[in-house]
């Protein structure tokens, strides 16, 4: 093992991803770049008797290329499905022979805000119907949220530090974060860091309905999440995984990989102020970007872009248009903010990993992706979002915002990669 110290570089050199936009990071990017929404009325189940009838759901999947075989996928449940497969796409296009290298030194840190909901309500109605006898055994194993990482490290015989980080829609945002520290304190050489969500199902979409959180958009699905749009009503549930690939430099460089951009920085707050709604002011999310700047060694002005929260909630786009003033003055009039919930819909625990991929995209190709259906911006909602279309631009360094409910804040900082 290394020595720990924190002048150990850590860069990211794979990203896996499955979203309703593409089932790989290439065609989740020429989607989200071309403008493309992934929202449509649900088919999972008949939703006519829900306020809310439309999410961003992955459809065509077959997880089968990523698992040992096909009694080991039904052995796990949607979100342990996704996020393996997501695992799998980052390894392939990390270019990582596990067979080379120590795998004592490779973890795993794959989380999700809410785990095995279809499991569990599948499970419950055997209960109800059929009495305990015939509930599955699975039923644990399966239901509960730390399996996707566990299950990964098992079938790729990954011994490094595991962990599922759970903290709703901050979740894969502070795996990313963790990854980045461990890794800095030489705990490991690569981490396999990111989340996982399978919550459009009758409980998901009713729960947070009955929480008035969903927009209730229906008759447009595709302009149903309009962040920081003053008609916004609500966020659009999603449902995915992301998983990037997130490594020590030297350990990086000696096995000749392509790194995507550096990661420099990570704040982790709490609001201690609402079970859902954010701090007034967005304070609790200014700590958090502060946090990430000071750790990173970098200034406000030295960050180019910002891929924001932006639920498409009408208080919390505005709290965090106020925490970005609050922390960046000046220069965030200067900053291109955008926010792809637009595109992609919530994927909850796994929003902040797939939206770190795009980041990393963003500093490799030099392009903004977009903000999609800000028509009519909130008045309190006054930056630069990027509304409708990419923008090519400078990208030096960019910051990745995550809030959940219980007041969780995640901010992680990367930079382009210059040696």
């Amino acid at each position: 093992m290394a020595s720990n110290g924190s002048d150990r570089r850590v860069v990211i050199t794979g990203l896996g991803t499955v979203t309703a936009l593409g089932h790989d990071i290439d065609t989740f990017w020429s989607n989200i770049i071309a403008g493309q929404c992934g929202v449509d009325r649900i088919t999972a189940f008949d939703p006519t008797a829900y306020d809310c009838q439309i999410a961003a759901e992955v459809k065509g999947f077959d997880p089968v290329p990523a698992f040992p075989s096909p009694k080991e996928v039904r052995r796990t449940d949607r979100f342990a499905q996704l996020g393996i497969y997501a695992g799998w796409r980052a390894l392939q296009d990390s270019g990582m022979d596990l067979e080379k290298l120590d795998r004592d030194q490779i973890g795993a840190f794959i989380g999700s805000g809410i785990g095995g909901l279809r499991t569990h309500d599948e499970q419950h109605s055997v209960l109800l119907n059929k009495g305990p006898g015939r509930i599955s055994p699975f039923l644990i194993p399966m239901m509960i949220l730390n399996m996707a990482s566990g299950v990964f490290s098992m079938y790729y015989k990954l011994r490094g530090p595991n962990v599922a980080t759970c903290s709703a829609c901050a979740t894969s945002t502070h795996a990313l974060g963790e990854a980045w520290r461990t890794i800095k304190m030489g705990d490991a050489n690569a981490i396999f860091a990111g989340g996982t969500e399978a919550a459009v199902t009758e409980m998901g979409i009713g729960g947070f309905a009955a929480m008035k959180a969903l927009s209730t958009r229906n008759a447009e699905p595709k302009r149903a999440s309009r962040p920081f749009d003053k008609d916004r009503d609500g966020f659009v549930m999603g449902e995915g995984a992301a998983v990037l690939v997130v490594e020590e430099l030297q350990h990086a460089k000696a096995r000749g990989a392509r790194i995507y951009c550096e990661l420099v920085g990570y704040g982790n707050t709490a609001d201690a102020n609402h079970l859902t709604a954010p701090a007034p002011e967005g304070e609790g999310a200014a700590r958090c970007m502060k946090m990430a700047l000071r750790s990173a060694g970098l200034r406000p002005e030295d960050i180019s872009y910002i891929n924001a929260h932006g639920t498409s909630t009408p208080q919390g786009d505005v709290c965090e248009t106020q925490a970005i003033k609050g922390v960046f003055g000046d220069h965030a009039r200067q900053l291109a903010i955008s926010s792809t919930k637009g595109a992609t819909g919530h994927l909850l625990g796994a929003a902040g990993a797939a939206e770190m991929a795009l980041c990393a995209k963003a500093l490799q190709t030099q392009i903004a992706p977009p903000t999609l259906n800000l028509d009519n911006p909130d008045p309190q909602c006054d930056l630069d979002y990027v509304p409708h279309t990419a923008r090519a631009m400078k990208i030096e360094a960019i910051a990745n915002n995550s809030f959940g409910f219980g007041g969780h804040n995640a901010t992680v900082i990367a930079k382009r990669f210059t040696g």
